[in-house]
């Protein structure tokens, strides 16, 4: 009789202990499909059509580049860049970024 209570209450333990986890309670074992679904036919399009249009609204417009004027307080080199020939930053680009004397195009 104690053998048949003790296997009776292990059971019973158990398919509480299963039942308490939060993965397999209420049944909703198939929710990564959900959200692999989601994943592949939602945000990968989203991601790509924002893409699409950041590229293309960037295609349309016409970047003029912006005037020097030689404020005092801009393009301040108290030291020189330890680089090249030391006025020009590590991601310089002639096009867009002005030295303390102005645009290199302009020289």
């Amino acid at each position: 009789m104690a053998s048949i209570l003790h296997r009776a209450a292990t059971l019973y333990l158990k398919n509480q202990v299963r039942a308490s986890h939060a993965a397999t309670a209420g049944g909703h074992g198939g929710g990564y499909k959900l959200w692999k679904k989601l994943t592949f036919f939602v945000a990968f399009p989203a991601v790509g059509l924002g893409m699409l249009n950041a590229y293309l609204a960037h295609q349309e417009e016409h970047h003029e580049r912006p005037p020097f004027v030689p404020y005092e307080y801009l393009r301040i080199r108290t030291k020189r860049f330890p680089w090249g020939d030391g006025q020009k930053s590590l991601f310089h680009n002639p096009h867009v970024n002005a030295l303390p004397t102005g645009y290199e195009d302009d020289h």
